[in-house]
């Protein structure tokens, strides 16, 4: 049947209710569908038509039985005993009359052989204290701090007054900025009489900070260690650039030692090592492992912490120091200065600056805390605020009793 025609092929089989085709070759340039659907489909004698489904009358679903809920027992709870060999050393700011300085009262840091806040197996011996800054001369500061204290910026002895009467700061940290010599380039026995006034407007401990310049700030640090020989202040910092004349300026005068390195736990051995291969004892440093801003690398900061108070307990002598932290950092990242104005501008829902800078210091003083910080220098009065009640909700085990976020961000 080769080359039949389609019209006399469908003429033969017009009779035929089913066919078996077996090496057909079609072609055509039109089907007609209707026909051969017909066809080739199987016929009604083979294909039943479902019969309609009457719809059934429902039928109620039976009540399951409720679960029965198993009977608990009440068990006391043993916390897990850990037990560490090693021990951070307790490290003292400041000294009162009967030691030889002025302070009214002396900030202690360490003495843990536990992670912060594990309150069943060791008590905190020594809290953590707030240090606020305070700078030399004018500079620029988020708008949501500088309005606490731009009517006492040009008085560094105002300003740290402000700081502890006003701000409840255990500690102030005066920043010794204008001396650098691309900014004021303040002599060093200029910078020393800023020291003497601070030491003089408040008597709580205090910590004394260059300008950042490697070249300036020994010689700078040195001369306010030696107006503050026997307050027994902080030197902040030594690093593996100045080491050895600011070690050398503590120990002449009787301070404490800030060993600053950049997020590097070897680092800060290496440095750690290298001061007291000076002579200094170990029980007058505190290590500073840098803090990054939250949003900017703030988790690696708390590991590093963590890793570091972790290999002091387990007994690395090196690293068996109280940890500072520059919490201040924090206002390094935009969204805790950027202006509402800009926010809005770029279409981000960030709420109000006022707000977003404190809650972003707080919760980066909160983080750093839980890893271990000892001192944590802070500059909005209202994240300080935040913070310490936090803090002694943690060493009290309370609940905290904050007042609305809105007066207590702002200092209402």
């Amino acid at each position: 049947m080769s080359n039949v025609p389609l019209e006399k092929l469908l003429a033969l089989l017009e009779e035929v209710e089913e066919i078996e085709l077996e090496n057909i070759k079609l072609e055509a340039e039109e089907i007609i569908l209707s026909l051969a659907t017909r066809m080739l489909l199987p016929s009604a004698s083979q294909t039943q038509m479902p019969m309609p489904v009457m719809p059934q009358p429902a039928v109620p679903t039976p009540e399951l039985e409720k679960p029965r809920l198993p009977e608990f027992q009440e068990v006391e709870f043993n916390p897990p005993a850990v037990e560490y060999p090693g021990r951070i050393v307790e490290v003292q700011i400041g000294a009162t009359k009967s030691e030889g300085g002025t302070r009214d009262y002396v900030c202690k840091f360490g003495g843990q052989n536990i992670m912060p806040f594990y309150n069943w197996l060791a008590e905190t011996p020594n809290p953590p204290k707030v240090s606020l800054d305070v700078f030399d001369m004018p500079i620029t500061l988020a708008k949501a701090v500088r309005r606490h204290v731009e009517d006492v910026m040009e008085s560094p002895g105002e300003w740290a007054k402000r700081c502890v009467e006003k701000f409840n700061a255990d500690m102030v940290t005066i920043h010794l900025i204008s001396t650098d010599p691309y900014l004021n380039d303040t002599p060093a026995k200029e910078a020393a009489k800023t020291v003497e006034e601070v030491l003089q407007a408040v008597k709580c401990p205090i910590v004394i900070g260059g300008s950042g310049n490697k070249d300036k700030d020994p010689e700078v640090l040195t001369k306010a260690a030696e107006v503050a020989e026997g307050e027994q202040v902080l030197i902040n910092s030594a690093d593996e650039h100045t080491y050895k004349p600011v070690v050398e300026a503590a120990k002449k005068y009787g301070h404490v030692v800030l060993s600053w390195t950049q997020l590097d736990i070897n680092n800060q051995k290496k440095l750690n090592t290298l001061i007291m291969d000076e002579g200094f004892p170990r029980e007058r440093m505190l290590i500073d492992p840098t803090t990054a801003s939250l949003g900017y690398g703030l988790e690696y900061t708390y590991s590093i912490m963590e890793r570091i108070k972790l290999a002091a307990f387990k007994g690395d002598e090196i690293l068996q120091m109280p940890i500072s932290s520059g919490t201040t950092n924090a206002w390094g990242a935009r969204e805790a200065w950027l202006s509402d104005k800009k926010c809005k501008e770029y279409g981000l829902p960030w709420g109000s600056r006022d707000m977003r800078g404190p809650l972003w210091e707080t919760l980066s003083a909160m983080s750093v805390m839980l890893a271990g910080a000892d001192l944590l220098m802070m500059m909005h009065p209202g994240a300080v605020s935040g913070f310490k009640e936090l803090l002694k909700a943690f060493l009290n085990r309370t609940e905290s009793s904050l007042p609305p976020i809105g007066n207590w961000v702002t200092m209402k």
